[in-house]
């Protein structure tokens, strides 16, 4: 299972609503260290499969969100829980830190 990529703001709204646990990845194509957080998603995607929900957001394309979450620099790993944001993990990070500040929302 990969994360998906988030079309626009929209659904990105959207989806932090309609599920209870949402990790959002915040990327760009240009960005380096973002290419080795990118397979960490895919693989919290593939353990907390039907548990949460694990997406791609390309702030090149949703530079609205950046600015509403304050994000600044990437990559930048948002928590949000029930609708709100919990967590902001920023940098590249060992995969046990992203899977067990998820598993500490579910």
């Amino acid at each position: 299972m990969t994360a998906e990529y988030i079309a626009d703001e929209a659904a990105f709204d959207s989806l932090i609503n309609a599920e209870s646990v949402v990790v959002v990845d915040c990327t760009a194509s240009w960005c380096g260290p973002c290419k080795l957080v990118a397979p960490l998603m895919d693989q919290l995607a593939d353990e907390y499969e039907g548990k949460a929900n694990v997406s791609k957001l390309d702030l090149d394309n949703n530079k609205a969100v950046a600015k509403r979450f304050g994000i600044k620099s990437i990559p930048a790993v948002m928590f949000f829980k029930n609708g709100e944001l919990v967590d902001t993990q920023i940098g590249v990070k060992p995969y046990a830190i992203f899977s067990e500040t998820l598993a500490s929302y579910l």
